[in-house]
């Protein structure tokens, strides 16, 4: 993972960029994407897709992915292989491989979904939603990375004893680790998050969750 650059940093909703998707059939806010090493494409990317219609997704070989749904009616998602799986409001997801041929259909409108992807042979990913009432801390070890995503409200971070930063609905957090120590990200506001802890391939994202995010 690329620590260059290891210092706290706010993403604006309004700067998120707007660009098709890969197979253009749909429109997607990329919201970050983190470099692989040499510049050869990303380990992993936050983005908000805008599903208008009914149309088949991406394929993206050698990645994982999960997508939350932000808005809308519902979204459908029908696997080649047979699977159907239907996500509901408020914020149903599903988690699956990227190599599986699939095609989104609305339920009843259009929708906007939060998709998390992650190269699987470089990285491992886990994706938490969360209520906000009050203080969270979240500890983010030396080549880990926390992205939180504001649902809903209003949210403060102490920014790993840097300034301040505060985020509205729709912006994101990144909390990278430091490069040599474990730092200590305290959280407060009140509202709903999308919480998402990035980590090396093998070292046990899932496992270490509940150390990770304390109320």
């Amino acid at each position: 993972m690329d620590h260059a650059n290891d210092a706290p940093r706010l993403l604006r909703a309004q700067d998120y960029r707007r660009e098709r998707w890969r197979n253009g059939a749909g429109w997607t806010r990329e919201v970050h994407a983190r470099p692989s090493p040499g510049g050869a494409g990303w380990d992993w990317r936050l983005s908000i897709a805008e599903i208008d219609e009914d149309a088949p997704f991406s394929a993206f070989p050698g990645v994982d992915r999960e997508l939350v749904l932000l808005s809308g009616n519902g979204l459908r998602l029908r696997f080649d292989d047979g699977a159907l799986v239907e996500l509901h409001p408020p914020h149903d997801r599903l988690r699956f491989a990227g190599e599986r041929a699939l095609r989104g259909e609305l339920v009843d409108g259009p929708t906007r979904d939060f998709n998390l992807m992650w190269r699987r042979d470089a990285v491992d990913a886990q994706l938490w939603h969360r209520p906000l009432v009050g203080s969270m801390l979240l500890f983010a070890d030396p080549g880990s990375t926390w992205a939180v995503y504001v649902l809903a409200g209003r949210l403060r971070c102490g920014a790993g004893g840097e300034g301040a930063l505060e985020a509205a609905q729709g912006d994101t957090l990144l909390l990278p680790g430091a490069s040599a120590a474990r730092r200590r990200y305290p959280l407060d506001g009140g509202g709903e998050l999308l919480v998402i802890r990035i980590a090396p391939a093998g070292t046990g994202a899932e496992a270490d969750a509940s150390e990770g995010a304390v109320d």
